[in-house]
Formats: C-alpha cells, sequence, structure tokens
C-alpha cells in the first residue's frame, strides 16, 4: 500500500528535524526549542546526571534551565543517522560538548506540522570513528 510519501523524503525531513533541535541547542534558543516539542502526545528526557524529567511543562523548563544558565554547553551534532516507522522516527547521533562525547537517541512522531520530538536521551558514549559502525543485520 503506497501512502505517497517518499522514504528519502521523510527521511530528509526527519533528519532536518534532529538538525534544527542541535541548532536550538547550539544557540540557546528557548523559543525554538519549545515549538519542537510535540504538545499533544506524552514528551521524556533524560538529560545525563538528571532523574527523568516527564511531561512537556516540566521537559521545557528543564530546557529553559540549560539554555540560559551560566553553563549552557556549546554542542555539535555527529553522524546522525535516522530511523522510520511508520509515523514514529527515531535517530542516533553522537554530541560533541567540548572535548566529550554523548550518544544520543531523540524520537520524533510525524504531525501536521513535520516531525515533533518526544524524547531525548543522551550518555556518555566513546570518541565516534571517523566512519559510524554499520549496522548489524542480526541481533544474536
Amino acid at each position: 500500500m503506497s501512502t505517497g510519501r517518499s522514504i528519502a523524503r521523510d527521511r530528509a525531513a526527519l533528519l532536518f528535524a534532529n538538525a534544527t533541535f542541535y541548532r536550538a541547542f547550539a544557540d540557546k534558543d528557548v523559543s525554538l526549542m519549545n515549538a519542537l516539542w510535540a504538545e499533544r502526545e506524552p514528551v521524556t528526557c533524560l538529560h545525563p546526571g538528571w532523574p527523568p524529567v516527564e511531561g512537556r511543562d516540566a521537559v521545557l523548563q528543564s530546557w529553559h534551565a540549560i539554555l540560559t544558565g551560566p553553563a549552557s554547553p556549546d554542542i555539535e551534532c555527529l553522524h546522525a543517522r535516522a530511523g522510520i516507522h511508520q509515523d514514529t522516527g527515531i535517530v542516533i547521533c553522537y554530541e560533541r560538548i567540548a572535548q566529550d562525547y554523548l550518544l544520543a537517541t531523540n524520537i520524533f512522531i510525524r504531525s501536521g506540522d513535520g516531525w515533533l520530538i518526544v524524547h531525548h536521551q543522551s550518555g556518555a558514549a566513546p570518541e565516534p570513528g571517523e566512519t559510524p559502525p554499520q549496522p548489524r543485520r542480526r541481533l544474536n
């Protein structure tokens, strides 16, 4: 059954939404960050070293604190890879903050406004290689 959507176009739009998330983070743009999060779906965020943050208001308050705080980090997204499962998009990428690396998972949902984020999680990771590892075909 064809939905009339192009897989390549969907993946490009998803990666653009992910890049916009990191642009909002890097530019410390609270308004843009707020616009990227879903309003009608439950949202969650797992910032490194924080307890889980649940609910849109709490998530947006956490981002406001990070983006406006005196220690707001400079961040760069590297090696983003996207997967789409119907109306859910998952992006896995590295985050570089100073000389440290984190591995992040960002989950988006498709809406009338494009892809909106519903979950962000990042945690410590080793430095990525020049070429990200290829996914394995089998889990076991």
